[in-house]
């Protein structure tokens, strides 16, 4: 495996052999997730084939994908990827990229490398998002080490949790009352009526699950950004449980998102 950066990049634009053979791959980290990640490869390795047999006689072309064949019969590969992989190969020269982050499935014959996805995601490394996540709404930021600045929500993104459940929100359930201070977002305060701790979590639950897909479909995927996410311990856990983003970062802000300014939160 080789590490990404702007060398191995100027390194791969330099390169001169000829067929540059270039795959991209969503791949995923876990089973059963991950169970037909080798069938998807298998499968562009048979696009890359039917390009390489229009310019080259079939036993030359067997031999160009010699590295592509090795990966797909290697388990310990497989077993080990994250949620992207490139492969770069031309005769006498194999490059091959883990990348914690999607990237979608693409197979290139040319006389140069395809290396516009890793430049794409080379450059966005420095930024991010941040979701700032609490029972009673949420926040979306984007910025890099410099910046932080709120996004506005795609229409289809619940804010609260009555937006999120409606009609099934628990009754009788809460009653809100907000309070806040300079610098920091309105908090609020729920008061429970009615005695159900048990479905109060099955509410926060089905909330963070309505968050995580409509955040993944309106902001992670178009951005392709890494997602930080900033709460409290135990939404931490809640959350993580039930989300299904594969650009949520590993590490995450344990902290009250709402008692923080964002600057505050850029700082932590």
């Amino acid at each position: 495996m080789t590490t990404l950066t702007k060398e191995s990049l100027a390194e791969l634009s330099a390169h001169h052999a000829v067929p540059c053979l270039s795959l991209y791959q969503r791949t995923h980290r876990r089973h059963p997730d991950n169970r037909e990640d080798p069938i998807r490869f298998r499968n562009l390795m048979k696009e890359m084939q039917a390009s390489l047999i229009r310019s080259y006689p079939e036993d030359q072309t067997q031999g160009f994908l010699e590295p592509f064949d090795a990966i797909a019969h290697d388990r310990e590969f497989w077993n080990h990827t994250l949620d992207g992989i490139a492969v770069l190969a031309a005769p006498g020269f194999l490059r091959i990229f883990h990348l914690p982050r999607p990237v979608p499935d693409l197979a290139v014959v040319a006389d140069s490398f395809h290396l516009k996805p890793l430049w794409q995601f080379l450059q966005s490394m420095d930024r991010y998002q941040v979701l700032a996540l609490s029972l009673d709404t949420i926040h979306l930021f984007e910025g890099d080490r410099d910046v932080l600045e709120e996004v506005e929500l795609a229409t289809e993104v619940p804010k609260t949790m009555a937006e999120a459940l409606g009609v099934q929100l628990t009754e009788p359930h809460l009653t809100v009352a907000s309070y806040g201070g300079a610098g920091a977002r309105a908090n609020a305060m729920y008061h429970g009526h009615g005695g159900r701790p048990r479905q109060v979590d099955i509410d926060a639950e089905r909330f963070f699950r309505a968050v995580d897909r409509a955040v993944l479909e309106h902001h992670s995927r178009p951005a392709g950004l890494p997602l930080i996410l900033a709460a409290l311990p135990e939404h931490h856990h809640r959350f993580r449980r039930a989300s299904h983003n594969p650009f949520l970062m590993n590490e995450g802000i344990t902290i009250d998102p709402n008692a923080v300014s964002t600057d505050a939160l850029r700082d932590l």
